[in-house]
């Protein structure tokens, strides 16, 4: 996996933004106007697990680290080539949905 792939993935969910608000790198995806991904920060994806559980499992795992800049609470960095790129895809699914359910009804239907 790498930024590319990742940001194919992201570019498909429905009312992904892709945002540059620190320059050209990392690429910063919101939904809602809230991130759930950052790819290549530093070197790979940040982004939400489902929740606090799964991201420390991750991190004890050495599969993920914590993420850089990001709170506590589920937010894992997943380094290039760490993880297979199905497995990527699914967190990022995952890191989405959890965003977009954390809007507002109104923000929800806007999306579609």
């Amino acid at each position: 996996m790498d930024q590319a792939a990742t940001n194919a993935i992201c570019a498909a969910f429905a009312g992904a933004v892709l945002e540059f608000p620190f320059g050209a790198v990392p690429n910063v995806w919101k939904v809602g106007n809230k991130i759930f991904a950052i790819t290549n920060a530093p070197n790979g994806v940040s982004l939400k697990c489902a929740d606090a559980g799964t991201a420390e499992m991750l991190i004890d795992l050495g599969r993920a680290k914590k993420a850089p800049y990001l709170p506590r609470g589920g937010w894992v960095l997943i380094e290039w080539d760490s993880m297979e790129a199905d497995e990527v895809a699914e967190r990022l699914a995952t890191s989405y949905a959890c965003v977009r359910a954390s809007l507002t009804k109104k923000q929800q239907a806007a999306i579609g």
